[in-house]
């Protein structure tokens, strides 16, 4: 892969579309290591554009026939409170990019329901589904053999903002979310407990609008960003970023490509 500095990797491209190949080609590596370890594969899908390009690259000709489709399993790591046909919304996002185009049975699609009570049902709800699918005891968390992330320009990661109290929540799973100056400003996310017991993390950094945020997160001290504290203990993360967003990075951060 890259350069390793602890249990962090980080992975420059030339360009979006080579960051979209890497990826595919590691997603579709760690699936095919974790079904046949045990069966299935469980992947937290992220929101935003960068994964966009990813999904619909894992749906093309050129690798759709390499997964295991009926073995894979969709989850997401945040979701907006809009319906689920909305433009806004990270399961229509996902739907048209990937899971219309591959063949996914429908019980293997475990998408954030929305508008269905209020913002804290259906956060509980999503909890209860991920205790189901994991088999969780009270107080355990779900093992994801690999979740996606993106990285906004503010450092925030999944629907978890800089100072907001969903960042301090150690016993939910899932946490409803109220920013005022995001556009909707109710979201539903995992929190940080979920991420960090991830086997795998894989973040995602395109364009240069996000280049001060990935020196921070890679680069700065302390926790100032929320992507700064994501730090699996028994789990390794990977950075994918292409060459805008890796520009101020320090010459020799990770492997060019």
């Amino acid at each position: 892969m890259s350069k390793e500095t602890s249990k962090i990797r980080l992975q420059v491209a030339k360009n979006y579309p080579e960051l979209c190949k890497q990826v595919v080609q590691n997603i579709l590596a760690l699936s095919r290591n974790a079904i046949a370890a045990h069966g299935h594969f469980s992947i937290l899908l992220s929101g935003g554009a960068t994964p966009k390009g990813v999904y619909a690259l894992m749906a093309s000709p050129e690798y759709r026939e390499q997964f295991q489709w009926h073995k894979i399993h969709f989850f997401w790591g945040d979701e907006r409170w809009v319906s689920a046909d909305d433009a806004k919304s990270n399961y229509r996002m996902a739907t048209e990019a990937i899971l219309m185009k591959a063949d996914i049975p429908p019980q293997n699609i475990h998408p954030i329901r929305t508008l269905d009570g209020t913002l804290e049902t259906a956060a509980a709800v999503y909890e209860k589904e991920l205790a189901s699918f994991f088999d969780l005891r009270n107080g355990e968390c779900p093992r994801f053999d690999l979740i996606l992330l993106g990285l906004g320009q503010d450092g925030h990661t999944a629907s978890l903002f800089p100072g907001d109290p969903a960042l301090s929540e150690t016993n939910r799973l899932v946490a409803a979310v109220s920013q005022k100056e995001m556009d909707p400003a109710e979201r539903i996310t995992v929190t940080l407990p979920v991420i960090n017991h991830a086997a795998v993390i894989f973040f995602l950094a395109s364009g240069r609008e996000k280049s001060q945020a990935l020196k921070t997160a890679l680069e700065g001290k302390g926790r100032q960003l929320p992507a700064q504290q994501v730090n699996p203990p028994n789990g390794e993360v990977w950075w994918f970023a292409d060459q805008p967003a890796a520009s101020l990075l320090r010459k020799g951060q990770g492997e060019s490509s």
